[in-house]
């Protein structure tokens, strides 16, 4: 009788075992949730994205910076310059440096995210070390972390860690 219960303990063990592995093994497809294509991809989106603010940068800066008031206003006349209308420019010019400056900060993220695809990191939040879910990817390319990181970090929970 003490033989029979033996085997029927190997046998569960061994099922165990089994289970134990195929949990493994789901465990490890998990963390690798971006293939080759999705990284490729991901990264055809940053480089499109870059370029795009490439081009708005440009903009700004023929635009807003560039251009005196009597260029954009089309005023031909030697007639002095308003008090107002300087202020006007001001404000005008100071909110182009201001979007240049976020496109800017942009174009950062996207060249860190372009290097974590070179380095094997991308898709990986930063904080947890846990995989960012392909539905934030898309969204936003050039994401660090996964979304409940972030929230953590814009509540104060946790800091933003410098490399």
């Amino acid at each position: 009788m003490a033989g029979g219960v033996r085997k029927v303990a190997k046998k569960v063990a061994q099922k165990r075992k089994k289970i134990t592995r195929k949990e493994v093994s789901a465990t490890r497809r998990k963390k690798r949730t971006l293939l080759a294509a999705d990284l490729k991809r991901f990264r055809e989106m940053l480089l499109h994205k870059r370029r795009e603010i490439l081009r708005n940068v440009n903009e700004f800066k023929n635009e807003a910076l560039k251009k005196s008031r009597l260029d954009a206003s089309g005023d031909l006349s030697s007639m002095p310059i308003h008090m107002a209308d300087l202020g006007t420019d001001n404000y005008e010019q100071e909110f182009a440096l201001g979007l240049m400056d976020s496109e800017r900060r942009l174009l950062r993220e996207i060249d860190d995210a372009l290097v974590r695809i070179e380095k094997k990191t991308y898709g990986t939040c930063e904080g947890t070390g846990k995989p960012i879910p392909k539905a934030r990817l898309k969204a936003q390319p050039w994401a660090r972390y996964c979304v409940e990181y972030a929230r953590m970090l814009e509540q104060g929970l946790v800091t933003e860690q410098e490399e």
